[in-house]
């Protein structure tokens, strides 16, 4: 029995043809297509995983999807980057997340989800118990979108992975979520590649590093963090005791910055991965480290 599906990019116009084409002509076509499709869902009993992302669906063909989902009772993981979703897309799977018990891994990437989709889906996160892996990448969720996600992880204690890349969160969405993340206590792997968080939301989160035991991979690469950023990083990095990979490339560090970082990773016992690459005198700043580290001048 079909337990994977992959329709990403081929296009939907690929299935069913011949209903579409008999019983549905006289609806805009990629609707029509999406409605047979979700027809499908709310009937099968053994797909488990769907991708159809960058078929642009829209948002009556989202609205169709999301009814399938409130009624599907299989589907564990749902692939739907870009797609041209929308608030009211976004709105639309948020209500369906409420009454969804089986989806686990959501994938909206590059959807221009916004301020009103952001907080849709972070109130659905305050009353979902299965999602475990939320990807909204690129969806310029604004300060509004930020602060109710935020809120959403104090009260959520399901979700393990979270995808904020290219949010433009700003200082205050990063200090934000670093209050968040000190009273979360499930989120291990956290993106914010590419937020301008800046050296306050570089300092707010230093802090949430050193209260959080249970964080195990933090992406903060091109965020303008700062030498002193970066120094508190390395600080919170000794102090924890779970973090085991940190990627804080491209954050204007300086010398400085990169060296105490590089020290940091060959003192603390459980950080096997950093990403703290910075030209030449980065790269030997890290050498210089791991060469004392190796022969014990510490």
């Amino acid at each position: 029995m079909l337990a994977s599906l992959n329709i990403s990019r081929i296009g939907l116009r690929s299935i069913n043809d011949n209903f579409t084409n008999r019983y549905l002509f006289k609806r805009p076509r990629i609707t029509a297509e999406v409605e047979v499709l979700a027809d499908a869902l709310c009937k099968n009993t053994t797909l488990t995983s769907l991708d159809i992302g960058n078929n642009n669906l829209g948002t009556e063909g989202e609205k169709a999807l999301a009814d399938a989902l409130c009624k599907n009772s299989t589907l564990t993981s749902l692939n739907l980057y870009w797609n041209n979703l929308g608030s009211f897309g976004g709105e639309a799977l948020a209500n369906a997340l409420c009454m969804n018990s089986t989806l686990t891994s959501l994938n909206l990437s590059d959807n221009y989800l916004r301020s009103e989709g952001g907080k849709a889906l972070a109130d659905a996160l305050c009353k979902n118990s299965t999602l475990k892996d939320l990807n909204l990448q690129a969806n310029n969720l604004g300060s509004e979108g930020r602060k109710a996600l935020a809120d959403a992880l104090c009260k959520n204690s399901t979700l393990k992975d979270l995808n904020l890349q290219a949010n433009n969160l700003g200082s205050e969405g990063g200090k934000a979520l670093a209050d968040a993340l000190c009273k979360n206590s499930t989120l291990k792997d956290l993106n914010l590649n590419s937020n301008c968080i800046g050296s306050e939301g570089g300092n707010a989160l230093a802090y949430a590093i050193c209260k959080n035991s249970t964080r195990t991979s933090l992406d903060l690469q091109n965020n303008n963090i700062g030498s002193e950023g970066g120094e508190a990083l390395a600080d919170a990095v000794c102090m924890n005791s779970t973090l085991t990979s940190l990627n804080i490339r491209d954050n204007e560090l300086g010398p400085e910055g990169v060296k105490v970082l590089a020290d940091a990773f060959c003192r603390k016992s459980t950080l096997t991965s950093l990403n703290i690459i910075y030209g030449s005198e980065g790269k030997k700043a890290l050498g210089d480290a791991l060469y004392k580290d190796f022969f014990g001048f510490y």
